[in-house]
């Protein structure tokens, strides 16, 4: 008896363990399985922000995602596409790009 409650508990463990396991090989391989961003910032921070990321709609996510990340704190913000100032920097990056 005590030994079928430890295959039972043996085999739980090790279905988690490859869940996992496998959550994070896909997220370390850069893979996002849902949208990063729940809310975004639509106010002007350009002058805090040290790193911008674009990432474009896929099958996980619908929308096109900017990630900020801000100079002092390195805090991650999801910025507005829809915000002009948001629009000016990623014109000023896409020309800094294509120089």
């Amino acid at each position: 008896m005590m030994s079928s409650k430890v295959i039972v508990i043996s085999v739980v463990v090790l279905l988690a363990f490859l869940a996992i396991s496998e959550g994070m090989s896909l997220r370390s391989l850069g893979m996002e399985m849902h949208c990063r961003c729940i809310q975004t910032e639509s106010k002007p921070i350009g002058r805090h922000i040290g790193k911008v990321e674009l990432i474009p709609a896929n099958s996980h996510c619908e929308e096109t995602e900017i990630i900020a990340t801000l100079k002092k704190t390195g805090q991650e913000v999801c910025l507005d596409p829809e915000a002009p100032w948001v629009k000016k920097v990623i014109k000023a990056i896409m020309n800094n790009r294509s120089r």
